[in-house]
């Protein structure tokens, strides 16, 4: 709510201006076959889609919800934003036998207020579409398709995913230039951030991205 109230005051349009790059990916689709119906649409299916998992999951608990529960999941995302730089800035140096680095996007001629929008956008819809979607897709592809194990399926999904995830920067007018330190950078990222998906959940994933980006928007 605080990233899309934020993008439409700066911007005025719900589909447009300034939004993350998976934020639009995603409503143009639905934009594409509805226009504005379509995205009504894309709004009721996420929040019913949310609604319809929060309800499954205190179904199964059957346990109060608790505010310490949140406030632990503050804390876990606050230090995980912090720290997850260094852990694939120092994975990427591994694997390229360089120095250790640290990925920025092109954002450097919009204001602070934009780059910080585009930066909270970015752990809510890029986690929604290249974890929750693509990553979880190709899993399925790799179990009901090619008969994979759960294991082995993952493993696939995770790494694939984390190709696209990566490549997805390079495109469009705001993408970086291609280089390989870079994208090796985010595609680091992209395998560590589909383990924790599939370790800690999504609000944890989408919290320490939105985050990791925010700390490194202020630097």
């Amino acid at each position: 709510m605080l990233y899309e109230l934020t993008a439409f005051a700066l911007s005025g349009d719900a589909a447009a201006g300034v939004r993350n790059g998976a934020d639009v990916l995603l409503k143009s689709l639905f934009l594409s076959l509805g226009g504005r119906h379509g995205l009504l649409a894309f709004n009721v299916l996420l929040i019913g889609a949310g609604a319809v998992i929060v309800w499954r999951d205190r179904r199964a608990s059957r346990a109060p919800l608790e505010g310490s529960v949140f406030l632990r999941m503050g804390v876990e995302s606050i230090v995980g934003g912090l720290v997850f730089g260094l852990i694939a800035g120092a994975l990427t140096a591994l694997l390229l036998r360089g120095p250790s680095f640290l990925a920025t996007g092109p954002m450097d001629g919009l204001d602070l207020q934009t780059q910080l929008v585009i930066s909270l956008g970015a752990g809510i819809y890029e986690e929604l579409l290249f974890r929750v979607l693509v990553v979880g897709f190709l899993a399925w592809i790799a179990t009901r398709l090619f008969g994979w194990r759960p294991m082995p399926a993952g493993i696939f999904a995770a790494i694939l995913g984390a190709l696209i995830f990566s490549a997805f920067h390079y495109i469009g007018p705001y993408g970086d230039p291609l280089e390989l330190p870079s994208f090796t950078f985010r595609a680091v990222a992209g395998v560590l951030f589909s383990a924790m998906y599939l370790t800690r959940g999504l609000g944890i994933t989408a919290w320490t991205h939105a985050l990791y980006d925010v700390f490194l928007t202020l630097m």
